[in-house]
């Protein structure tokens, strides 16, 4: 295996952008190149992405592999992981990276099955063994009671899936500079088994909890769905997003889309608000990489002022109205 070298990180494209997860894992591969004392490569699908290409080396790639095409316009599970086996096996990575996104999760076990390696999912920490250079991967496991840490040392390359918003990416450097290899691989059109029928731009656009910088969250304490219109109005304002607790999705208060935490989804935003929730560990894991964090809970001992930077003890039911009302005097 001593002819794997080289950290990977797939830098996932939607119309021409790329997701904040992939500059995320760009962040936190750099340093874990360094420590092998190798180079770190980011590899971008898509149609018309050499932007993404010259962001991905901003953000601390030493090389780009390009892939474009019109098969590469949106995902699809067959294409990219054509494209993406190909790649591995022409250059021999030691590691590769993905978000765990919904594409993500859906692209990584797919080519780890066809390379025949190992796949450690939804990692929330990630190191370089000094001794042997093997990655070391570490996830929750039995509902978050429990940190796993995980190797694979008999197959190449070592893949991980990280969770959005588990690391924060670093500030982009404009001056850097880069190799860009522009790759020609297309797959044979009837090698393509799905397509894309219709997209829902409403329903993809409105629960984009990974991106928000400022999300409103509410828990148990909201007593049912109907009061989460307040959390939305305060989001409006705001130009943020609407979050939950697992609590919250559970009683059928709001869509699982919206659940922070480690059965829901890994957030960083500038500005988190927590409404009416007590503050499980598992919500606390989906939501630590939060900047700011303001609390508003009734129970002075609830474990969510623990990690809040500004606590409110107080009924939601006033504080909430009570700033709605703040921000629109002040915007009047």
């Amino acid at each position: 295996m001593s002819e794997n070298k080289n950290l990977w990180v797939v830098v996932e494209t939607e119309e021409g952008a790329a997701k904040t997860v992939g500059f995320e894992l760009l962040s936190v591969g750099r340093t874990l190149a360094d420590k092998l004392g190798q180079a770190l490569v980011a590899v971008v699908l898509g149609k018309n992405v050499r932007t993404v290409a010259n962001q991905a080396v901003a953000y601390g790639a030493d090389q780009v592999l390009l892939v474009e095409g019109d098969e590469y316009d949106t995902y699809n599970t067959d294409a990219a992981t054509y494209a993406v086996v190909a790649l591995i096996r022409k250059y021999r990575p030691a590691i590769v990276l993905y978000g765990a996104t919904a594409n993500g999760r859906d692209l990584a076990p797919r080519v780890a099955c066809q390379l025949e390696t190992g796949l450690t999912a939804d990692c929330t920490e990630l190191d370089i063994e000094a001794e042997t250079g093997n990655l070391v991967s570490t996830r929750p496991t039995f509902g978050g009671n429990l940190m796993a840490t995980i190797l694979c040392p008999d197959h190449r390359p070592q893949m991980s899936t990280v969770r959005p918003g588990v690391f924060k990416k670093a500030a982009p450097d404009p001056s850097r500079t880069g190799e860009i290899v522009a790759e020609d691989i297309h797959i044979a059109p009837e090698q393509i088994r799905v397509r894309l029928v219709d997209r829902i731009r409403e329903v993809a656009e409105a629960v984009n909890l990974e991106e928000a910088e400022i999300i409103v969250s509410g828990g148990r304490g909201l007593k049912s769905g109907e009061n989460f219109a307040m959390l939305r109005e305060l989001a409006d304002l705001l130009g943020g997003t609407v979050g939950a607790s697992r609590a919250a999705v559970d009683a059928g208060w709001i869509p699982h889309a919206h659940q922070v935490g480690q059965t829901g989804k890994n957030v960083a935003p500038k500005l988190y608000l927590a409404v009416g929730i007590s503050g499980a560990i598992q919500h606390l894991a989906g939501m630590s990489g939060s900047d700011t964090v303001v609390a508003i809970n009734r129970d002075p001992n609830a474990p969510i002022f623990g990690v809040a930077d500004y606590a409110v003890v107080g009924d939601l039911f006033e504080v909430v109205p009570a700033l709605i009302e703040e921000i629109k005097k002040q915007r009047a």
